[in-house]
């Protein structure tokens, strides 16, 4: 075992941007193991839009991480050593944990991952652990997709984007994406199947969603908030469904951020705009990780990792989130 374990602490909170001091790359013992506790290496760290939240001292839907502390993240690894009688070496787990290359585990917010049926342990801890999940219940419990309807997502090139298209038209509705770039506009269409994509940077969004949703929006699934959740609102059918994920285009604000200026659409149209965190369906995980494995032995679903190597990268490679650099899940490999 290594003498020293490296770990990004949280240092200060991060005003725009997350710059290089708001978190300091660390080396410290090892921590032990007590009873009842395991010690994990890390594997692969997933870098998600909530790190940036969990960085700040806004209102949000757990404890901000606090001055000093490891930073938080979800994380897949292998067991080192153990003192809980359900754990063994080389087990693998995932779960809620920190940006640490070795880490103390307890049961509850690092699990067992399970038999991955043949899929490699890298796109199972992707898919499984957040993405998938969040795609799934946000789409099918929120958003109530029905055969037939159009399905809008922003952020269509990254990770929930990409699955909630797939989803979508498993169930048989028109799926339609917004990206940043010409080939993740390609991407999502000829390898994922939507139906068709916008490039919001070098697109009138408005137009090209009419052209693209010729019978108006039933369902936008919010990744990204901002102008493109206020354009969308104006294309909204009567009884649309808005689940609201993410507000990415926020995030790094430093000022006031002002409301959508067409919020009279919720009532005018009768629609339902509900955000949701995915952690609110931890009890049905099984649920969502038996169709989306299901759905991935059939060639129905894509998935799709970009993955960064080395723990010291990693708040580097999670600034590629918020410029839209990444395509896919991104993820640090750690060991």
């Amino acid at each position: 075992m290594a003498e020293m374990n490296r770990v990004w602490r949280l240092r200060k909170r991060p005003v725009g941007v997350i710059g290089d001091d708001v978190l300091s790359f660390d080396q410290e013992p090892v921590p032990e193991p007590a009873d009842g506790q395991f010690l994990m290496r890390m594997n692969y760290l997933s870098l998600d839009p909530t790190n940036r939240i969990w960085m700040s001292d806004m209102d949000q839907y757990m404890p901000p991480v606090a001055i000093g502390e490891a930073m938080r993240g979800v994380v897949c690894g292998t067991v080192v050593t153990s003192k809980h009688p359900d754990f063994a070496p080389g087990d693998l787990v995932s779960g809620l944990g920190s940006w640490a290359e070795y880490q103390i585990g307890t049961p509850g917010m690092l699990n067992k991952m399970g038999p991955l049926g043949g899929v490699a342990v890298a796109d199972a801890f992707g898919l499984f652990a957040v993405v998938g999940p969040t795609a799934y219940f946000g789409l099918l419990d929120l958003g109530a997709p029905q055969a037939g309807e159009t399905v809008v997502v922003s952020a269509a090139a990254g990770a929930v984007g990409s699955i909630v298209g797939q989803i979508a038209k498993i169930h048989g509705c028109r799926a339609v994406g917004l990206a940043g770039s010409d080939a993740k506009c390609s991407w999502i269409v000829e390898d994922l199947g939507f139906d068709a994509a916008i490039n919001y940077k070098t697109e009138n969004v408005a137009s090209a969603l009419k052209k693209a949703c010729p019978n108006g929006i039933d369902i936008y699934f919010d990744n990204v908030g901002g102008d493109i959740l206020d354009t969308c609102f104006k294309q909204m059918n009567l009884f649309g469904r808005i689940p609201t994920c993410g507000l990415i285009s926020q995030y790094n604000a430093t000022g006031a951020i002002p409301g959508p200026t067409n919020y009279p659409m919720i009532l005018m149209q009768r629609l339902k705009v509900q955000g949701f965190i995915v952690l609110d369906y931890a009890a049905r995980y099984p649920e969502a990780i038996t169709a989306l494995g299901g759905w991935m032995q059939q060639g129905k679903l894509k998935f799709r990792v970009d993955m960064y190597d080395g723990l010291e990268h990693a708040v580097a490679t999670l600034r590629k989130l918020y410029t839209g650099e990444n395509q896919g899940k991104l993820m640090v490999k750690v060991s």
